[in-house]
């Protein structure tokens, strides 16, 4: 059995905060048709232009709830949230690549609802799955290199018993627990820090989650993590 369990180091900082999940099992990732995925995430860019009211990029709220998140621990220089990062793609006027079928999925679900979307195979999960502070010398290699570069201590990140998972909380991911063509059963989460918004944050879900059945197949499982809730079951 894995669970994934979000730590009072977390909640410490982020009382507000929702964390939601979508366990996948039994799906098919097989990149068969790139061309609807590449049309699916052409669709989601058009959409994008609501959440630009303001003429300072960073002064939408979308992007200013999350500026504001990152300024509450260590974070590597530079680093933004996943979301700011699509957007700000989308707005330089650049188009977001297809990955595979569940990336470009949550991806696609990323910029219309402007909330950070991320995914991780389970299969790879050594141990439980925690959000919490770092120690400080969890193993991490994320892609495009082959260096292991460990989270801050005190910096916010998903991990396992093996390291860390994603860095910056959505920042970076791990190349070893990254969705690939093979992912069989994967993780898949949204986050929320503005309570204003818990309905996109509820249909961004049911979005998410019937998205990849309709496309991959298999079975899901909705839940919402909160102060109240810290704890789940992932893998029985």
């Amino acid at each position: 059995m894995k669970n994934f369990k979000i730590e009072d180091d977390f909640w410490n900082v982020f009382p507000n905060a929702k964390i939601g999940i979508v366990v996948c099992n039994n799906i098919d990732n097989t990149v068969r048709d790139r061309e609807q995925y590449e049309e699916m995430l052409s669709s989601a860019e058009k959409e994008v232009t609501k959440y630009f009211k303001e003429e300072e990029f960073s002064n939408n709220p979308v992007i200013k709830v999350w500026r504001e998140a990152f300024q509450k621990f260590k974070t590597k220089k530079g680093a933004r949230s996943s979301i700011e990062a699509l957007l700000k793609r989308v707005h330089n006027g650049n188009h977001i690549g297809s990955i595979n079928p569940l990336v470009d999925i949550y991806n696609s679900i990323s910029l219309r609802y402007a909330l950070p979307c991320g995914g991780e195979d389970i299969d790879t999960f050594v141990g439980d799955v925690r959000l919490t502070k770092a120690v400080g010398d969890e193993y991490f290699i994320t892609l495009g290199t082959d260096e292991n570069a460990p989270p801050y201590e005190g910096e916010i990140v998903y991990k396992d018993d093996e390291g860390a998972i994603c860095r910056c909380w959505n920042w970076r991911e791990s190349v070893r627990t990254m969705l690939t063509e093979h992912t069989k059963n994967a993780f898949l989460c949204i986050e929320l820090m503005d309570d204003q918004r818990m309905e996109d944050f509820q249909r961004a879900l049911e979005d998410l989650a019937k998205s990849v059945q309709d496309h991959l197949g298999g079975t899901y499982q909705i839940s919402v993590l909160d102060i109240d809730n810290q704890v789940i079951t992932i893998t029985k």
